[in-house]
Order: C-alpha cells, then sequence, then structure tokens
C-alpha cells in the first residue's frame, strides 16, 4: 500500500520589523502605524519638486538680470530713499521692467480745448489749481492687468483726491478716472514696494503732488493766468529748471483759433520720487489732441479757469 503523500512544508515569514534611524524623527508619531525609515519616499518628493521648480527659476534668471541692468545704472542723483516713493532706484523693484517714471500735471484753464468734443468738460467749481493727470511708468511693459481696483480702496484719500485729481469729462466720475489711471499704469507701477497696492500708488502720487508744489512756484515767479498776456517757454523753463532740473517737458496744443495753449507739464523720476531719471523721449506718452512740446519763440497762453463755460473762458 502506497503511504501517503507528505504536503511540504509552507513557511510563512514575518515580515522584518522596520527600525527608526536615530536622530532622522522617523516616527509616526502617534498616527496609527509602525516605524518607517524614511529617505527614498521624501528623496523622490524631493526632486518631484526641483523638478517642477527648474522651469520658473530659469525664466527668473532669463528675465531679471536684463531689468537688474537697467537699474545698476550709477545714477546721477541717487536719490533718499522716500517712504511714499518705496525703495531706493539703485536696489528696489529689480524685476520691473521700467526705469523712469513720468509725473504728470494738467491745467484745467485749457483742457476743455484739448477735447473732441468740448460740451463734455466740466470744471468742479472747488478746482482752481493744476491738478494730476497721472503717474505713468515709462515704456512699461508685462504689467499685472489682472489687479481690480475698488472705491473702498482709496476711500481714506478721497477728498484730497477730488480736489487734486478730479475728472474734468461729463460722463466719466472722479473714481472711474482713478480706475482708469490704476488699471493702464498703476498696475505696472506696482512693481515697486511703495507703489504696490492703489492706496499705496495714489497715496505716492498726492505726496508728489504736495512735494512738487507748482501754483505756488508759478505765482511767486509772476506766471499767472490771463485772457490777453502771453509767455514764452523758456520764461517757463527758468520757472521750473531749479525744482526739475531739464527732466521735465512743458506741453502745450493748438487750439482751433490757432494758438498754442499751455496745458501739461511732465516730470521724469525716479521710483522713489526723485528727479534725475533722465529726459526721455515722451511721444509715447498717453496725451489728447495733438498735444507736443511747447515751441519756441512762439506766444503761450496760459488761460484762466471757466467754472460756468468751461470750454470758452475769456468770452463774455
Amino acid at each position: 500500500m502506497t503511504p501517503p503523500r507528505q504536503q511540504p512544508t509552507k513557511h510563512r515569514h514575518k515580515p522584518a520589523q522596520s527600525h527608526p534611524v536615530p536622530g532622522s524623527g522617523g516616527s509616526c508619531g502617534g498616527c496609527g502605524g509602525g516605524h518607517r525609515v524614511p529617505g527614498v519616499r521624501g528623496a523622490a518628493k524631493r526632486r518631484e519638486v526641483t523638478m517642477l521648480w527648474l522651469p520658473l527659476v530659469a525664466a527668473l534668471l532669463l528675465h531679471c538680470p536684463r531689468a537688474r541692468a537697467q537699474w545698476d545704472v550709477d545714477y546721477k542723483d541717487g536719490g533718499r530713499d522716500y517712504k511714499d516713493g518705496g525703495q531706493d532706484s539703485k536696489h528696489g523693484g529689480q524685476c520691473c521692467g521700467w526705469r523712469c517714471m513720468l509725473f504728470t500735471l494738467q491745467w484745467p484753464g485749457s483742457f476743455c480745448q484739448s477735447l473732441h468734443e468740448e460740451s463734455l468738460c466740466k470744471i468742479p467749481p472747488t478746482i482752481n489749481n493744476w491738478t494730476i493727470h497721472g503717474l505713468w511708468p515709462y515704456k512699461a511693459h508685462n504689467c499685472c492687468r489682472c489687479w481690480p481696483m475698488f472705491l473702498s480702496d482709496v476711500q481714506d484719500l478721497k477728498q484730497n483726491l477730488t480736489e487734486l485729481w478730479p475728472s474734468f469729462l461729463i460722463i466719466k466720475t472722479d473714481f472711474q478716472f482713478w480706475q482708469s489711471e490704476w488699471n493702464k499704469h498703476g498696475v505696472c507701477a506696482a512693481c515697486v514696494e511703495g507703489l504696490n497696492s492703489p492706496l499705496r500708488y495714489f497715496s505716492s502720487c498726492l505726496r508728489l503732488r504736495a512735494r512738487y508744489d507748482v501754483d505756488r512756484l508759478f505765482a511767486e515767479a509772476g506766471i499767472v493766468p490771463s485772457c490777453n498776456r502771453t509767455y514764452q517757454v523758456e520764461q517757463l523753463r527758468e520757472v521750473v529748471s531749479p525744482l526739475f532740473g531739464n527732466h521735465h517737458e512743458i506741453q502745450c496744443f493748438t487750439d482751433k483759433q490757432g494758438r498754442e495753449l499751455w496745458f501739461q507739464l511732465k516730470v521724469s523720476l525716479f521710483s522713489n520720487g526723485t528727479v534725475g531719471c533722465g529726459h526721455p523721449d515722451l511721444s509715447w506718452a498717453p496725451a489728447p489732441r495733438s498735444t507736443h512740446p511747447c515751441p519756441p519763440a512762439v506766444p503761450l497762453y496760459y488761460l484762466p479757469i471757466d467754472h460756468r463755460t468751461p470750454p470758452r473762458p475769456c468770452h463774455d
């Protein structure tokens, strides 16, 4: 009789118990599992994160050196680190695509004549001074267009902005004017720390307006609005040059009667609000109608403000 065939014995191997590596902090710390040897999975995760970051780092290295080269120019002025203007122009905003910015003031007495539709013009009765048109980074690129602005952002500045940065268009409220300036130019200036929000941007503009008090400057020099008296551009340059040097442009436009009306003053500034950032070509800058540098040896009109009939000052 054939004996029964003996089945081979199956050996069950107990899995080896892992032990923490001394000093590695490998314990799960009460999350229910045993001790694990860290390293393999963690290293793989670190490699994965590194691979994800490498393209971004490469892009930054390609972009920023060119911008840094613009900022490392040995400026004549150098500039102080004004609290309202952000950082020193040699050190701040190294990834900005611009170097200079234009602070632009406009004269309300000539604004309405600069419009194609003069009937759209209004001048609030409280306005009797030069007002802000804008603060524009010079030929900025790659601006963040997805940064919205709300009235609550500048609520604390509203009274001063209404006085010094009003809208002169019936179809555009003051806030719509401020909002359009932020959307076009403020978002480009926001790469500088002191300008990197609507509140900071508009606060800085108001402080620039107070620092460069052109109303007082012109009045003390006897440059006053008039229906009959005219000026030469060199007269105006003599007044503003001690404050702005040659880093400015006095702008006019030709009205329907062929007169040269003094309309704007543009000043080239560093990102910290100091003058001396060169005298760039201003032909790119926003301007109504045919605004141009005031011509030499041609009489310029500095018309008074007429609140009742803004497009027709000096008409009885």
